[in-house]
């Protein structure tokens, strides 16, 4: 269990989810929470995250630090996502170990399990079959982290655990227009199209695919939570328990932005897994529950985007 004042580092606060998860120990009243900038320390250099754990001596780590990015961007940069995902998380894995850090919160992605899996998606369907071809690479460097986890609890009595959320979204969002994900990508999208007068707008794939969605305080909620109350080698999956059509999700984005054009659909861009739906009933059953519904997340998705429209289009 974490004190108040417990030194607690987290890798990559200025992310989405590294931000919700300083929001959330601040609301929950941690007083000695660490962070750096990229430019103050570099995740993939070996020797400057060795340096760091042994001068600043963490207690607790959240490592929510990632190279990230939507279906375009993985299928063009596979050896880029494989390379400084599984780079940095080993380091900074490797490290909190050498310097004995108390407990360690690994964040992983559900593109870790196979493309085929069995909906909703357990915790034990990890590496029973093949990966979805999209994300493969992305999907390899986080298999490794939470493996590297695991055996380091098995050989040396370690208590570091995982966390594999569904899509997120919310503050602090990447809405780069080639490198977001499919929800932020949308804002962007039905926004830039409603400010121009656009008729209409063309998604990729058909509509299809079914996905979930989990607003990212909810998921900094929880990841606080297991810190203090779960410890085991199998990852905790986070998410709603709810899945809908990406063609429902374009219809919600475009009431909530206001724009009233035509949505078309381009078939010949891949639709990627055709479901993923997370089975949440380990997260449940430690006692926790999301509490923003998907609609009211993207209304507060999107006052955001509004608020940093100006610095994102820089």
């Amino acid at each position: 269990m974490m004190e108040k004042g417990s030194k607690i580092y987290v890798a990559g606060h200025r992310g989405m989810v590294g931000s919700a998860i300083v929001r959330e120990l601040e609301r929950q009243g941690y007083t000695d929470i660490i962070t750096r900038t990229h430019s103050e320390l570099d995740l993939t250099c070996q020797q400057a995250v060795a340096d760091f754990f042994a001068s600043e001596r963490p207690e607790y780590v959240f490592l929510a630090a990632a190279k990230v990015g939507g279906i375009g961007a993985n299928s063009a940069q596979p050896a880029d996502f494989m390379w400084q995902n599984m780079t940095l998380e080993m380091n900074v894995i490797h490290s909190a170990w050498v310097n004995g850090v108390k407990k360690l919160e690994f964040l992983g992605s559900s593109c870790i399990y196979p493309r085929m899996a069995p909906q909703p998606m357990r915790e034990d369907c990890l590496l029973t079959s093949a990966l979805e071809q999209t994300n493969e690479a992305y999907a390899l460097a986080k298999i490794s982290g939470l493996k590297y986890c695991e055996y380091l609890n098995r050989q040396y009595g370690t208590d570091y655990i995982s966390v594999m959320p569904t899509n997120l979204y919310g503050p602090n969002d990447n809405y780069h227009p080639e490198n977001s994900h499919v929800l932020p990508a949308l804002i962007r999208r039905f926004h830039e199209a409603k400010v121009s007068g656009a008729e209409s707008v063309t998604c990729w794939g058909d509509g299809s695919p079914l996905r979930e969605f989990l607003y990212v305080d909810d998921l900094a909620n929880l990841c606080v939570y297991l810190m203090n109350h779960y410890s085991g080698n199998e990852t905790v999956n986070a998410g709603t328990g709810k899945e809908l059509s990406i063609k429902s999700l374009t219809e919600i984005v475009a009431r909530v932005v206001g724009y009233e054009g035509r949505i078309e659909w381009d078939t010949t861009k891949p639709n990627g897994t055709p479901r993923k739906l997370l089975d949440v009933s380990k997260a449940t059953g430690l006692g926790w529950r999301y509490r923003t519904e998907l609609e009211d997340g993207i209304r507060l998705a999107y006052t955001d985007y509004l608020m940093h429209e100006n610095k994102l289009r820089r």
